[in-house]
């Protein structure tokens, strides 16, 4: 293409494994190959496979789209691969429907227990349509409750209409949202390097539950015909079954030792409680950081040193598993969610006070989504891995994220703009604001409330 060389995924990285080698030049690496017979090319010439660095498998692209799997298991790739790039089918612009459930076979649901699971997550599909009428019904009565700019609304352009239409369209997925149940289908795209697929192999070949596996098993498939050479690595692990054994059974003894709030009645929406831990290095202070940030016009233009090498840890004690999936996107650094259910969130604090009788409706609904993290509390006490696939995307954790300052500056400004998810706004204008406590000269600086419309 435009005169430049087409190579396999393999090839791309075997030519730059050579680099490391000697320096002879791309045009003589490329001079080696066999359009004939690509395959001896990577295995005679350039011996990728005895370099012996998990690095040269960095250089081997690979994109999969990945059909149908649940939503908890989306949310668990992007906690082995937090650096690819892809998407995911958002709840926020999407309707789900009863008929996307996986196989209750397919999760690892105990055969005595199918049709209990299964009756309770229809409920909870009945009671998600019934609470994003609501939310809509509410909307048209009105319309001033979405909170959408008159400056967008009165703007006759295609851009602005179209920003106009996604925030309408959004205000009542957003609310209702949480009563859909995390064993619904959704669809991942990821795009990484092959030693990313085999890393994610590994995890999900040596997991107890039997998606995680069968997923591994197609992604091994998969990679075989893009990147051969990688596929015996790409296999259940001993050391990566202990670890996952070790880590549930932690989390068990957890859930068995800590109390829950899911006993108390459905109107009680307790708030999650935010934390913050600033690691400053030594020498750095407060007005470093405002110099810091004299040149962050924009949550893309880059600040000082400072920020950079400031450590942070936020979280809250619990929120739901919807925020959740979307904070665990983020890149940087290292997220912990302790996946015990503390309790369900059901969106009542933002009706409008006086409507007791759409309050009530809503409770209603929240009955069921209630039911059903309280069962999944009381498996996983029991020690049943498939605990997970009664849970909603209400059903609340505590989570927390280990960055560094910048970084946690970057992700409050993308995510407090206009037509941001009202819920994650909320929480990290919590965390921001106990950043301010601690460097009250940064408010101001840090473009809270910038984001575009999503």
């Amino acid at each position: 293409m435009a005169g430049r060389p087409s190579l396999t995924p393999e090839l791309l990285a075997a030519s730059g494994a050579r680099y490391s080698r000697n320096n002879e030049g791309l045009d003589s690496i490329l001079s080696k190959i066999d359009p004939n017979n690509l395959e001896k090319s990577v295995d005679g010439i350039f011996r990728m496979v005895d370099y012996g660095h998990q690095s040269i498998a960095d250089m081997v692209p690979v994109s999969m789209f990945i059909d149908e799997v649940s939503m908890w298991l989306a949310y668990y790739i992007w906690t082995l691969c937090p650096t690819a790039g892809g998407q995911e089918s958002s709840t926020r612009y999407i309707k789900i429907s009863a008929d996307g459930l996986i196989a209750p076979n397919e999760l690892g649901i105990q055969a005595e227990a199918t049709a209990e699971w299964r009756g309770l997550m229809e409920e909870c599909f009945r009671a998600y349509q019934a609470s994003l009428n609501i939310w809509e019904d509410l909307a048209s009565e009105n319309p001033a409750l979405m909170g959408i700019p008159r400056s967008l609304l009165e703007d006759s352009s295609d851009s602005a209409r179209k920003k106009v239409a996604r925030m309408k369209r959004n205000y009542a997925f957003d609310r209702s949202r949480y009563l859909l149940p995390i064993a619904a289908a959704t669809n991942v795209m990821l795009i990484m390097s092959a030693r990313g697929w085999v890393n994610l192999c590994q995890y999900l070949l040596s997991h107890q539950l039997p998606e995680c596996r069968r997923l591994g098993e197609l992604i091994r498939g998969e990679l075989e015909i893009a990147a051969p050479r990688m596929i015996r690595h790409a296999r259940a692990m001993e050391y990566h079954k202990a670890i996952l054994d070790a880590e549930f059974q932690k989390l068990v003894h957890a859930a068995q030792s800590q109390p829950s709030a899911l006993t108390k009645p459905p109107h009680s929406e307790e708030a999650a409680i935010a934390h913050l831990t600033v690691g400053v290095p030594d020498g750095v202070n407060e007005d470093e950081f405002v110099s810091d940030l004299k040149y962050h016009s924009n949550r893309y233009a880059p600040v000082g040193s400072g920020l950079q090498r400031t450590t942070v840890r936020f979280g809250w004690s619990r929120i739901a598993f919807g925020e959740i999936r979307d904070l665990n996107r983020h890149r940087t650094g290292t997220k912990f969610c302790q996946q015990i259910p503390m309790g369900f969130y059901y969106a009542a604090d933002q009706l409008p006070a006086g409507l007791e009788d759409r309050k009530a409706l809503l409770e209603q609904q929240a009955v069921a989504g209630r039911a059903a993290s309280d069962k999944a509390r009381l498996l996983l006490e029991k020690s049943d891995a498939a605990y997970l696939y009664w849970t909603l995307l209400g059903t609340e954790y505590p989570f927390e994220h280990t960055t560094t300052a910048d970084k946690f500056i970057y992700e409050a400004e993308l995510r407090t703009g206009l037509g941001a998810h009202y819920r994650y706004a909320k929480h990290l204008r919590d965390v921001l604001e106990l950043w301010y406590q601690s460097f009250p000269g940064t408010k101001g600086l840090v473009l809270e409330g910038s984001g575009e419309p999503e």
